[in-house]
């Protein structure tokens, strides 16, 4: 079987590239339903929250993880259960990220402050985080 393993500083660039290659504010949505198949797969479900990021959205990676950067928090725009979230380019154009969302301590890869959401509500993006994987 093969091993393959990346040092601390390969881990952390990876993760860094992320957020270049995704760029500066880019735009999240959080949906209702099942997570698509793909990041290139078209939206299912209800758009219930819609945010442009900030221009650093993510933190610089340490230890072969990062975490989101500043509050993520818009009002709600319908009424439903969050089921997943994707990240787009700026203008929306791409989906470059998706993952599934939970409440505060679910373990989801996205969590939020309530997944039961109602229209204009605050919505909140308790924690993100990505680890990458092949750790040595």
């Amino acid at each position: 079987m093969p091993v393959l393993e990346f040092s601390p500083s390969v881990r952390n660039n990876r993760l860094n590239q992320i957020e270049t290659f995704i760029g500066a504010s880019p735009l999240l949505r959080i949906l209702s339903g099942a997570l698509p198949a793909a990041a290139s797969s078209a939206d299912s479900g209800t758009l219930l929250f819609e945010e442009q990021l900030p221009s650093d959205w993510m933190g610089a990676a340490a230890a072969g993880a990062f975490s989101k950067l500043g509050t993520w928090q818009s009002a709600a725009c319908a009424t439903g259960t969050a089921g997943y979230f994707r990240i787009y380019s700026q203008t929306g154009a791409s989906c470059w990220l998706q993952g599934n969302v939970g409440g505060t301590g679910s373990g989801s890869a996205m969590e939020l402050d309530n997944i039961s959401i109602a229209t204009s509500q605050s919505v909140t993006v308790s924690t993100f985080s990505i680890t990458d994987g092949n750790a040595d």
